[in-house]
């Protein structure tokens, strides 16, 4: 049997919906006669009422969701932390949950937030799914969302990502700079936004130097010990001298592989990558990174979010927000003496 709702009290006592519901929630606007009625029959048919759909209603659950596909990339810990900075000073709780890259679970999860236990939710796409679809009933349901780093590009919704394409530009260049005459790509995933721009980045100024430099693309994914062997294979058989790798954990297995191969960083292979990585200074050698501003991207989504809740009438918020990385360079890219 179906659940009992507040639409069906209204039907059987031909009160409005309304009047229903402030009754339950014992408003000083409805009469006695009509609460007791009300509450009679609530008694009656076993109504449980919904404390988190109608706390949305009144969009007063005083929480959000924040949805990430990993806990292991310190770059989600430092958006986590921003996050939370702002969301403490508007008195809101956090709650958050990991999809694993997998757009199953993702989809669960969106699923269980439809139901009203939040009132925005912030959202950065797991990398190994391509259908978005599940993501659809969040607008449906007027539910706000604001995607950061990796982007829905099928859902209008607000955005905060890092200069990737740019970013990319730069990076490739610096490896051509040094010295490098065939560098590879280490993709992640082609389903991902920030792979994308950063894949057209990379190709960009290789064309850039009209053939002056030889080009490889490697598909990796999230399985660890296929990614070690993707690129020692690589690593063996096309003998690059240079290494961008998308994301950190391709980094970390580039170098695992050339330690297997017996190859040498720098000197036999340079390896950049974007990175977050706290400890990116202390690797044998240092690694040259990519640093995405990860604080202020959690700090800049966290604001469009609450700018969407309390402007909701007017929908005067942020569309688009893109904050600048910036590159370190350490001994992983140093040019031979």
């Amino acid at each position: 049997m179906s659940a009992i709702t507040i639409k069906m009290l209204a039907r059987e006592l031909n009160l409005a919906i309304s009047t229903v519901s402030r009754a339950l929630m014992d408003s000083y606007e409805i009469s006695a006669a009509t609460k007791e009625k009300v509450h009679a029959l609530a008694r009656q048919l076993n109504y449980q009422p919904n404390h988190y759909a109608s706390s949305l209603r009144r969009q007063r659950s005083k929480t959000i969701a924040v949805i990430i596909p990993e806990i292991s990339n310190n770059f989600f810990s430092h958006v986590i932390n921003g996050i939370e900075s702002v969301a403490q000073e508007k008195n809101y709780h956090v709650l958050i949950y990991f999809t694993h890259e997998n757009p199953q679970k993702e989809a669960e999860v969106i699923q269980h937030l439809l139901s009203g236990r939040v009132d925005g939710i912030l959202m950065s796409m797991a990398g190994n799914g391509s259908n978005h679809q599940h993501l659809h009933p969040i607008r449906e349901q007027g539910i706000p969302i604001v995607f950061f780093d990796r982007i829905c590009a099928d859902l209008d919704a607000p955005t905060v990502t890092t200069d990737d394409f740019d970013s990319s530009v730069l990076a490739t260049r610096h490896l051509m700079d040094v010295g490098c005459k065939k560098i590879a790509y280490l993709s992640i995933s082609p389903h991902l936004s920030i792979d994308c721009k950063r894949m057209q980045g990379f190709q960009q100024a290789i064309a850039d130097r009209q053939g002056q430099v030889e080009s490889l693309l490697l598909p990796c994914g999230t399985d660890p010990e296929r990614n070690q062997e993707l690129i020692t294979n690589m690593l063996a058989n096309e003998k690059p001298d240079g290494i961008f790798a998308s994301v950190e954990k391709l980094a970390i297995t580039s170098y695992h592989a050339c330690a297997a191969l017996g190859l040498a960083i720098p000197a036999d292979v340079k390896i950049l990558s974007f990175s977050n990585l706290e400890t990116a200074s202390l690797l044998n050698p240092a690694l040259t990174t990519i640093i995405q501003p990860a604080h202020d991207m959690g700090k800049s989504a966290a604001t469009v979010l609450f700018n969407m809740l309390e402007k909701r009438k007017n929908r005067n918020w942020e569309r688009n927000t893109v904050i600048r990385s910036s590159m370190i360079i350490r001994r992983s890219t140093q040019m031979a003496s």
